[in-house]
């Protein structure tokens, strides 16, 4: 289909790859259980436009600059590291809160869409990733349109597939904010995941 192959593989990777849990994730259940599905869906698009950028770097060799630079490429990597530990370590900080005590003071949407786009950005494996994707579904002599349309791929099944997290994420979020303490331990594992997620990427660093 339009010059890749192995089409249906190609699409249960990207599902697949949806699927594992990633900082992205979690900051879109986060602003979910935070402020509702307006806030998760404005994380949502925030982590797409990350994506997006990537895959564009990826297409236009951005990361063949990268591996002819690794200090830069590490820098990114190092930077990407902390800023994941920081924001663990605020959740973590935030106010416990009671059964009758609110969240923090709402924030505007597009914070939540900013937050989740700086955790995209700052992961810089994910354009290696797709570095490393998309030449194994494309067909030699494949036309010039074979990348947008698989990047057109990654977008649309991305954004079905996180919109239903938020519809789930926000349901769950309902139904568990009648038990004392449910957003604080919510908050609490958010705020470890982030920060395992972190000192995960700088173990990986070279």
């Amino acid at each position: 289909m339009l010059d890749i192959q192995n089409y249906t593989s190609f699409v249960t990777a990207i599902l697949v790859f949806q699927a594992v849990p990633g900082a992205g994730t979690i900051a879109i259940l986060d602003a979910t259980a935070r402020q509702g599905r307006a806030a998760g869906m404005a994380a949502v698009l925030g982590t797409l436009l990350g994506d997006l950028v990537f895959m564009v770097g990826a297409a236009l060799g951005l990361a063949a600059l990268m591996q002819a630079q690794p200090a830069v490429f590490q820098g990114l990597q190092w930077f990407g590291a902390a800023y994941l530990c920081w924001l663990g370590v605020q959740l973590l900080r935030s106010p416990a809160g009671g059964a009758q005590a609110r969240p923090a003071p709402a924030q505007p949407v597009a914070a939540h869409f900013r937050k989740a786009l700086l955790v995209s950005l700052t992961n810089p494996k994910v354009l290696l990733f797709f570095v490393a994707f998309f030449p194994l579904f494309i067909q030699p002599g494949a036309s010039a349109a074979t990348l947008p349309v698989m990047m057109l791929h990654v977008t649309v099944l991305s954004l079905a597939y996180q919109a239903a997290l938020v519809l789930v994420g926000n349901l769950l979020a309902v139904r568990l904010a009648a038990f004392a303490g449910a957003r604080r331990t919510a908050t609490r594992l958010a705020g470890v995941a982030l920060i395992a997620l972190g000192a995960r990427l700088a173990g990986g660093v070279r």
